[in-house]
């Protein structure tokens, strides 16, 4: 059984620059944003191909980071950045979007495959494992027929930012919560948010 209170980083993926900024890929980066907004730090450090801050949450201290690689070299800033810290895998929880999970739905995972995630596959080939904690943050399927790639490098739809922003601020909480009380408690709590609009579930 894992320590209560084992998270030490937390890493939003994503992909650097404004052209990618509100895209559906780099939720990662937003909910990393909006934790460091809620506890007023900066994610402003330049190293280890990524931009970092730490902030306590309660008694602990926890990293931030946000890798500036791409998408498909993050394993090369978590890498270097874990090392240096002396974090174990165990200890770091990835943000990322994921297609299979509807707007409006979060889960916490243990471990798991990358499921086509690139920012995920490069982390587990770089650190050799697949033992890290993740919080996916869904995104869905394309309404029009659009490509994958394209779909998630573009912006959410307009009809789509409500639910957005609800999803930003309970992935937060969440953060909180796995910090404070662990990744079990954590996922009773999140995996069970159905926050997309109740409208769209029916149609």
């Amino acid at each position: 059984m894992p320590p209560k209170k084992s998270i030490k980083v937390i890493v939003g993926l994503g992909n650097p620059g404004p052209r990618y900024a509100n895209t559906r890929h780099n939720v990662g980066f937003m909910v990393v944003d909006k934790l460091a907004e809620r506890f007023r730090i900066g994610i402003t450090r330049s190293r280890f191909s990524g931009l970092w801050g730490d902030v306590n949450i309660g008694d602990d201290r926890v990293y931030l980071l946000k890798p500036q690689t791409y998408m498909n070299r993050s394993g090369q800033s978590v890498g270097g950045f874990i090392k240096y810290f002396k974090i174990p895998t165990t200890s770091m929880l990835v943000i990322h979007d994921d297609l299979d999970l509807p707007l409006g739905r979060i889960k916490l995972v243990r471990r798991g495959g990358a499921g086509g995630h690139r920012g995920v596959k490069s982390i587990m080939e770089v650190l050799g494992t697949n033992e890290f904690n993740r919080m996916k943050i869904g995104i869905g399927r394309p309404r029009y027929n659009e490509d994958i790639e394209g779909y998630v490098l573009s912006p959410f739809y307009a009809d789509e930012r409500k639910t957005l922003s609800k999803v930003l601020d309970t992935a937060v909480e969440g953060i909180v919560l796995v910090v404070r009380e662990g990744l079990e408690r954590a996922m009773n709590v999140v995996n069970a948010f159905k926050l997309e609009d109740e409208k769209k579930r029916a149609e």
